[in-house]
């Protein structure tokens, strides 16, 4: 898994790039959260249209990061969810959970 950060505003977008996969890509993903929090940014944007594949791993990992997120006080949402994460969200009712946009700018300005 391939991942960059940027900051705009109080947001930390995490853009996020090919297999989220047990093994791999939860552990990383666990770690820019993480990060993120230490840095004071509790506002946390996944960038997901680069993902090509995710496993029940990588969606128990992005829940989990959910949870820690807002009980620190702050949120995490979604962005640019390819056809299939999405299926995969409906499937799981987490797409219930989180907030999901196809528009940065306006991920944003939910924040």
């Amino acid at each position: 898994m391939k991942s960059n950060t940027r900051d705009l505003g109080d947001v930390r977008i995490i853009e996020l790039g090919g297999k989220i996969t047990i093994g791999s890509g939860d552990v990383k993903i666990r770690e820019l959260v993480s990060q993120a929090l230490d840095n004071d940014k509790n506002n946390i944007l996944f960038d997901l249209g680069d993902v090509t594949a995710i496993d029940s791993s990588g969606i128990g990992e992005m829940v989990a990061c959910y949870t820690t997120v807002t009980k620190r006080g702050g949120q995490l949402k979604l962005m640019h969810l390819s056809p299939k994460i999405s299926d995969i969200l409906q499937v799981t009712q987490l797409i219930t959970v989180f907030d999901v946009f196809d528009d940065e700018r306006e991920a944003l300005g939910s924040f």
